[in-house]
C-alpha cells in the first residue's frame, strides 16, 4: 500500500513540474513582449542622435510597433484556429527573432519602421495566443495563478530591458539594445517545440485521442482527465459567433463597446507614455545625464514589477472596482502634481526627488489597478458565445489606443508643454473614476454564466455582477 502511495505522489510532482515547465514556457512570451515595450525608450534617444530625426519621426520609430501589434493581434485569432495554439506561438517567435536582427541592423528611420511593424506583428500573435493557450493548458486550480504568472513576465521583460538598455547606454550601442531580444526570442522558439499540442485546439479538430494523451501528460489522475474532456465537450457544442451575433444583439454591442471603452481608458492613464518615454521624462524633470536617466527608467521598471503584486493580492479581495478607483486617483494625483513641479519649475535636487515620487506614485496606481484588471474585465464581461470575438475587439482596441498615445506624446510636449501635457493625463484618469462609478461592473465572485444571463435581460452595465 505505501508503495502504491509513493508512486502515487512521485507521479502527482512529475505532473506539477511538467505543467509547471510547460506555463513557464508559455510564459516566457510575456517576458519577450515586455522587453519590446521597455526596450525602444533607452534606445531612441540615441537612435535619434545617430540618424538625426525630428520629433515626429521618434513617434513614428515608437507607434510602428503598436500598428503591427494591433493587426497582429487580429490575425492571432484566426492562426490559432488553423495552426493551433503551439504554432501560433512558433511563428511569433520567429517573427520576434527576425523583427529584433532587423531592428539591430537598420540603416536608417525607414527600415527601422519597418522592422519594428515586423516586430509589432509578433507581439500581437504573442499577445493573444500565449494567455490563450496558458489558460487552456493549466488546471482550473492554477489557471489564474498561470495568467497572473504570464502579466508578472511581461513587467520583468519591461524591468530586464530598462536594465540592459542601462548597460549598454554607457557606450551608446542601441543596436544592441534591440538586437539582443533575438536570444529569449531563440530560447522561446525551442522551449515552444517541447509544447504540448492544446487539448481544447485537438478537440476542436476532431483530435480526442492526442487530446487524452496531453491531458495524461498534465493531470494528475483519470478522474481529472474525463472530467476536463467533459468539460471541453460541453464548451465546443456552444458555437463561437462574431460579427453575425454583434450586429445581431445590441446586448452583446454593449458588451464589446464597454470593451474597447476599458481599453482605451487603459491607454489614456498615460502609463504607456512613461514605458516609450521615460529617458525623455527625467530630462524634463531636471535629470541631464542620459545614465541618470537610464537609471531612472530601471527604478521605474521595478516600481511596475513590484506594484503588480498589489494587484494581485488586492483584485479578489477588494474587487475590481474598489481597486480602479484608488488606482485612478493614485495616477492622477501623481501624475498632477508632476504636472505642476513642471510648471513651476524643478531646479532643486529636492524637487527634482518629488518629480521621481510623484511618477513612481503614478506607476504604482497603474501596475495595481488598471494595468492587469482591464484584461481581467474585459474577459469577464464578453458573452460566452461571442467571447472570443469580443476579446479580440478589445485587443485591437489596446494597439490602436497604444498607437495614437505614442504617436502624439512628443507632439503634445511641443504644442502645450509640458505641465499641460500630464496635466490632460490626470484629467484623463479623474475623468475614468467617473466611467467606473457609472459603467463598470463589480465582477467579483460572479461566474461568468450570470454575468451573461444579466447583460441579455437588459440591466445597465455596472449592474451586470448583480
Amino acid at each position: 500500500m505505501s508503495e502504491i502511495l509513493s508512486a502515487t505522489s512521485r507521479h502527482a510532482t512529475q505532473v506539477r513540474r511538467k505543467v509547471f515547465m510547460t506555463g513557464l514556457l508559455g510564459a516566457l512570451a510575456g517576458l519577450l513582449f515586455g522587453l519590446d515595450i521597455g526596450v525602444i525608450s533607452g534606445a531612441l534617444p540615441f537612435i535619434a542622435r545617430e540618424f538625426d530625426v525630428p520629433d515626429q519621426v521618434q513617434e513614428w520609430i515608437v507607434s510602428s510597433m503598436m500598428f503591427g501589434a494591433a493587426f497582429g493581434a487580429l490575425a492571432a485569432g484566426w492562426l490559432s484556429y488553423r495552426l493551433g495554439r503551439k504554432y501560433s506561438l512558433l511563428l511569433g517567435a520567429l517573427l520576434f527573432v527576425v523583427g529584433s536582427l532587423l531592428c539591430a541592423l537598420a540603416w536608417g528611420p525607414v527600415p527601422l519602421i519597418l522592422a519594428r511593424v515586423l516586430l509589432g506583428l509578433a507581439v500581437g500573435i504573442a499577445s493573444f495566443t500565449a494567455p490563450l493557450y496558458l489558460s487552456e493548458i493549466a488546471p482550473g486550480k492554477v489557471r489564474g495563478s498561470m495568467i497572473s504568472l504570464y502579466q508578472l513576465m511581461i513587467t520583468l521583460g519591461i524591468l530586464l530591458a530598462f536594465l540592459s538598455n542601462t548597460f549598454f547606454s554607457y557606450s551608446g550601442a542601441w543596436r544592441w539594445m534591440l538586437g539582443i531580444i533575438a536570444i529569449p526570442a531563440v530560447i522561446l522558439f525551442f522551449g515552444v517545440l517541447l509544447l504540448p499540442r492544446s487539448p481544447r485546439w485537438l478537440m476542436l479538430r476532431g483530435r480526442e485521442a492526442h487530446a487524452r494523451r496531453v491531458l495524461q501528460q498534465l493531470r494528475v489522475n483519470e478522474t481529472e482527465v474525463e472530467h476536463e474532456l467533459d468539460e471541453i465537450r460541453q464548451q465546443l457544442a456552444q458555437k463561437q459567433q462574431g460579427w453575425g451575433l454583434f450586429f445581431a444583439n445590441r446586448h452583446v454591442r454593449r458588451a464589446v463597446y464597454l470593451g474597447m471603452l476599458l481599453q482605451i481608458m487603459q491607454q489614456l492613464t498615460g502609463m504607456n507614455v512613461v514605458m516609450y518615454y521615460a529617458p525623455r521624462i527625467f530630462d524634463l524633470a531636471g535629470f541631464n545625464d542620459p545614465v541618470a536617466q537610464m537609471w531612472g527608467t530601471v527604478i521605474v521598471g521595478l516600481t511596475n514589477v513590484l506594484a503588480t503584486f498589489i494587484a494581485i493580492a488586492l483584485v479578489d479581495r477588494w474587487g475590481r472596482k474598489p481597486v480602479l478607483y484608488v488606482g485612478f486617483l493614485t495616477m492622477g494625483l501623481g501624475i498632477g502634481v508632476l504636472g505642476l513641479l513642471m510648471h513651476i519649475g524643478i531646479d532643486s535636487q529636492a524637487q527634482q526627488m518629488a518629480a521621481v515620487a510623484m511618477l513612481l506614485i503614478f506607476i504604482t496606481g497603474f501596475a495595481m489597478s488598471a494595468g492587469p484588471l482591464v484584461w481581467v474585465l474585459c474577459s469577464e464581461i464578453q458573452p460566452l458565445r461571442g467571447r472570443d470575438f469580443g476579446i479580440a475587439v478589445s485587443t485591437f482596441t489596446n494597439w490602436i489606443a497604444n498607437m495614437v498615445v505614442g504617436a502624439t506624446f512628443l507632439t503634445m510636449l511641443n504644442v502645450l508643454g509640458s505641465a499641460h501635457t500630464f496635466w490632460f493625463y490626470a484629467g484623463c484618469n479623474l475623468l475614468f473614476v467617473l466611467l467606473t462609478l457609472l459603467l463598470v461592473p463589480e465582477t467579483r465572485g460572479v461566474s461568468l454564466e450570470r454575468i451573461e444571463r444579466n447583460l441579455f435581460s437588459g440591466k445597465a452595465l455596472r449592474s451586470l455582477g448583480d
